[in-house]
Formats: structure tokens, C-alpha cells, sequence
């Protein structure tokens, strides 16, 4: 059965198994929003210069078909005032979906979020969440907040995956780098809590990405995916998918056989004011990939 049968036959299987289930995660998006077979688009930071209605059009022009918004980005050219995060109105949330909409772009995602102690903040976060449509969130947890964090996933049915930054001698604290270590904290807990793996910062640490995609088989909440011009450098630049060291083909071929149906979010930081011809590459190198396993 070739590549794009597989995923397409995959999605099905997995709606099938979750019919019935009270907790169940949503229905597998379809492919008008897919490209290569996965749900790809961009992390609306890659455009943090400009604003959410600019990031859905450029993510549109470069052949995006998802977003993930970040909080604190301005709404629009005409309306810097108004920021896309937890305390938006609902006549703000409304003007975010229907631009997604109108540029065919789906939004998936929202993150990186702090989740606040209280329960009563942390509930703001997945409320907004809910509103805007994403199916998952992306958190920084400390591991006092896993419990609440947990809670409120099956609450409200939205999948919660823990980002990483890179690893770095000034800050010997922070583990969210180890993968082991992360997984560590949901091993035991709902499946929709997970990771959301930016295989671009394990990279910089030092963690063979395709490896850390198999420690959390069946916990891969979404992918941030980057390039890097080279492993063990926390403040390596990105470049356009398959010209630096990161296995961005066995990353995919990993996430193809794992059947992962989240969001792939390409989050390039680099070249700020013009990044639509890279990642317009990169969009491409996913749909060459795609073809290239089909023609296999």
C-alpha cells in the first residue's frame, strides 16, 4: 500500500477506534488541510514581526495549511491593540477564526503557554483554547503543575504537549531538554498529555531527534520542525528543511510509522521580514518527501 494510502487509511482507523469514547480526541482533520499527508502548516512566531492576520496569509502563501498561534501577538495591521491571548473577547476570537478560515488555513494549536498556578488561571488557558478551535496546547509545565494540567485535559479534551528549549551551561535547572525527563512526568498519565517535539532544539542538545520521537510513541502531541546548521549548538541558525544536520527525513518516515496525526508546525527563526521563500522550501520538502515515499 503506498505512503499516502497508508495515512489516509491510518486517520480512518483511528476515528473508528475512538467512536463511543466520552474522552475521545476530535475526528482526524481532513486533507484540505493536510500537505504530504501530515497537518502542516506554520508557529505563528516565525512571523512575530507582523501580525496574526498576517501570519495566517503568509503561512496560506507558503503552502501552510495550519497554524499555532502564540500569546501575545498583535490581532491585526488595523487593530495592534488587541492581542491573541487569554483574555481575547469573543468578537476577537471570532475575527481570528473567520481570517483563518478565508485563507483556508486551520488553526491547530496555541502555545508556547505558560500555565498559570491557580486553577482558575490554568482553566483560562484551555478555555481560550477550546474557543479558538486548537486541539492542543503547548506548555512549559514545572512538576507541581502536571496533576492540574492533567485534569483539565480530559475536562476539556484538549491535548497538552511539553515544548523544550535547548540545553545551555547558564541554566543547569532546566531539564525540559531530556527528553527522558519529559517523558518521565506523563508516562503515567492521559494519552493526550505528551510532548510537542521541537526536533530543532533536541538538535541543539544534542538528542538524536528520530530517538526522542520513539521514547514518546503514542505521546507525539505536535512537532515543531526545524533545520539547524549544527547538533550541540544551543544558538544554531535554522535553515530551510534537508540542508542542515537534522534527519528531517527520518523525523517524517519516524512520525509516518508512529501514525501521528497532530500538527507539524514550521517554526523558522531566521531572516524575520522575509521568511515565506524558506519556508515555502520547506512546505515543499515535506510534499517532495511525501512523493518521493509514494514513488517508493
Amino acid at each position: 500500500m503506498k505512503f499516502l494510502a497508508l495515512l489516509k487509511f491510518s486517520a480512518v482507523l483511528v476515528a473508528a477506534i475512538l467512536v463511543g469514547r466520552a474522552d475521545a480526541a476530535e475526528p482526524p482533520i481532513g486533507p484540505q488541510y493536510r500537505v504530504g499527508g501530515f497537518v502542516l502548516g506554520c508557529q505563528a512566531y516565525t512571523f512575530h514581526r507582523f501580525t496574526a492576520f498576517e501570519a495566517i496569509e503568509k503561512t496560506a502563501a507558503s503552502g501552510g495549511k495550519a497554524i499555532e498561534f502564540y500569546p501575545g501577538q498583535a490581532l491585526s495591521p488595523d487593530d495592534k491593540k488587541t492581542k491573541v491571548d487569554i483574555n481575547a473577547t469573543d468578537e476577537t476570537i471570532e475575527k481570528l477564526k473567520t481570517k483563518a478560515k478565508q485563507h483556508g488555513v486551520l488553526i491547530v494549536n496555541f502555545g508556547v503557554v505558560a500555565i498559570p498556578k491557580d486553577e482558575a488561571g490554568a482553566r483560562q488557558v484551555f478555555e481560550f483554547a477550546k474557543k479558538i478551535g486548537a486541539r492542543a496546547i503547548t506548555i512549559e509545565p514545572t512538576p507541581d503543575q502536571i496533576d492540574l494540567i492533567e485534569k483539565l485535559i480530559k475536562e476539556y479534551n484538549i491535548a497538552a504537549g511539553i515544548h523544550c528549549h535547548p540545553k545551555r551551561t547558564t541554566k543547569p535547572d532546566y531539564k525540559l531538554w531530556d527528553p527522558n525527563y519529559v517523558f518521565s512526568l506523563v508516562k503515567d498519565r492521559d494519552p493526550r498529555f505528551g510532548v510537542c517535539a521541537d526536533v530543532g532544539h533536541w538538535t541543539r542538545s544534542s538528542v538524536d531527534a528520530v530517538a526522542g520521537l520513539k521514547i514518546f510513541e503514542g505521546r507525539v502531541i505536535s512537532v515543531h520542525l526545524k533545520d539547524i546548521v549544527e547538533s550541540g549548538n544551543p544558538d544554531a541558525p535554522d535553515l530551510p528543511l534537508g540542508l542542515g544536520v537534522t534527519n528531517v527525513r527520518g523525523i517524517l518516515r519516524e512520525l509516518h510509522r508512529q501514525k501521528f496525526d497532530g500538527n507539524i508546525s514550521i517554526e523558522y527563526e531566521r531572516d524575520w521580514e522575509n521568511t515565506v521563500p524558506d519556508i515555502a522550501q520547506c512546505v515543499g520538502y515535506v510534499r517532495g518527501f511525501a512523493d518521493a515515499e509514494e514513488k517508493q
